[in-house]
């Protein structure tokens, strides 16, 4: 059972401090040898040299962005080297690779080259084609003592069609990992905490990608077709043992697709489950009030009900968000400090966890500060490490992962499956965070300290 915890005041700040420097340099101690991955290092070093020239960022990403539309390798050797003479000064390599560019041999060289490039980076983040693709990857990670979460890659729908296959596709992902996992060998720490047994199979859908019809101005309408797809689902994964977890998007979607989770789980039917979660984005600065609407939720929720899983992430639509608002002229949602987001990530965390066994909390972050700071607090505070999913993207937090397991704490990998076209948003999305010149990967990948990774925000 869920150790009882005393009240949020009563917690030590100062031994909370003292257990996330502890934790965070035992992690940090275990994080695998770059030396023994020459692909990551060649990753790291070109990931290093995007973020050293926004420019140059700005233009790889607009090429990744335009891949899947172009026909032919000169084609594609074409709007890199447009993209990349909007840049003011290119770095030696890729000067080089322009210079081939003005014969027919040389677009071809260049085109097949960028291709490559790009079909490497998307292999890297997204796992396969279909999760039964995907399986012996989902097998190997819960060999190494990570388990999966698989996210069906597919941006906003326009058509019913879409919608419906898409709902298709979610079922069969169900059906797929339920009957694949069954057979998988025992994970005591994978497979449950103190409230009860944590399902093998795990998978995330997007209330946009279920409906057409979702609209800030009439949000009932898309609700209520969104529902009609959401129903079954739920229904599958409760009939399988799954866990069905909906992933949040902009801000502009966020109250109705909360709205309808929240909707969808208190009806008789969902009283006893199935397991099923949300996400609660940190890099908004309403997510405290979001945060105190769940927890309500949450705790006068049937006891019957597995309690819900809240994935806290800092958030994957920044640059989105701080873009529209800036053009409309509203007030910016986010925050623009990397700092205070940092810190509401953390007061997050702590008021997740002071909520005890009526929710399931899964910490997604790459930060090593952040991680080893719900740790430390979950600790401090009387909980139980099972009680804590750690949760990373797979492609990016492979490293964290593994120093996790290897010290015996519930993991959990982000696994997006889909094709590159559905999958090209995401996995610009991935890059931008990576590149950031303020991402926690960006300053590991540049050398800085264990003691500037964990310093306070």
């Amino acid at each position: 059972m869920t150790t009882a915890r005393p009240a949020p005041d009563a917690v030590d700040p100062e031994a909370v401090e003292s257990e996330l420097q502890r934790v965070g340099r035992e992690l940090a101690a275990a994080f695998p040898s770059s030396s023994r991955q020459p692909l990551r290092a060649f990753d790291a070093r070109a990931m290093e040299l995007a973020t050293g020239d926004q420019e140059l960022r700005a233009a790889l990403f607009r090429f990744v962005d335009v891949v899947p539309a172009c026909r032919s390798l000169d084609d594609l050797a074409h709007h890199l080297t447009g993209f990349l003479g909007e840049v003011g000064e290119t770095p030696p390599p890729l000067a080089a690779a322009m210079r081939i560019s003005h014969t027919r041999a040389g677009r071809a060289a260049l085109g097949a080259a960028a291709a490559g490039g790009v079909r490497h980076l998307a292999h890297r983040f997204i796992v396969g084609e279909s999760p039964q693709s995907a399986l012996p990857t989902f097998r190997r990670l819960w060999n190494g003592g990570v388990a999966s979460s698989v996210d069906l890659l597919g941006e906003a729908t326009v058509t019913q069609s879409e919608a419906d296959r898409y709902a298709a596709r979610c079922n069969d992902a169900i059906a797929v990992l339920s009957r694949a996992t069954a057979g998988w060998p025992t994970r005591p720490r994978l497979e449950a905490d103190g409230s009860g047994p944590v399902p093998r199979a795990n998978v995330c859908a997007k209330v946009s990608a279920l409906t057409p019809l979702l609209a800030p101005e009439a949000p009932r309408r898309g609700q209520d077709d969104a529902a009609r797809r959401m129903r079954p689902l739920l229904r599958a994964a409760h009939e399988a043992g799954a866990h069905l977890h909906i992933d949040m998007e902009s801000l502009d979607s966020r109250e109705a697709v909360l709205d309808l989770v929240l909707e969808l789980l208190s009806e008789d039917e969902f009283a006893a489950g199935p397991s099923s979660g949300l996400v609660l984005q940190a890099y908004l600065r309403d997510s405290p009030d979001q945060t105190e609407r769940i927890v309500a939720w949450a705790r006068q929720r049937s006891a019957a009900a597995p309690p819900l899983t809240v994935r806290l992430v800092k958030g994957a639509y920044w640059d989105h968000e701080l873009v529209q608002a800036r053009q409309h002229g509203w007030e910016v949602p986010v925050f623009e400090d990397k700092a205070d987001c940092d810190r509401n990530f953390e007061a997050l965390s702590r008021r997740l966890l002071d909520a005890g066994s009526s929710l399931r909390v899964a910490i997604g972050s790459h930060n090593l500060r952040s991680v080893a700071h719900a740790i430390a607090y979950n600790r401090v505070s009387g909980g139980e490490d099972v009680d804590l999913e750690l949760q990373v993207l797979r492609g990016l937090g492979d490293d964290l992962a593994h120093a996790l397991a290897a010290r015996g704490f519930r993991v959990r990998a982000y696994c997006p499956v889909g094709d590159l076209v559905a999958g090209m948003a995401y996995l610009v999305r991935r890059l931008l965070e990576n590149t950031s010149n303020e991402s926690f990967l960006s300053a590991q990948a540049q050398g800085a300290s264990v003691q500037e990774l964990l310093a306070a925000p």
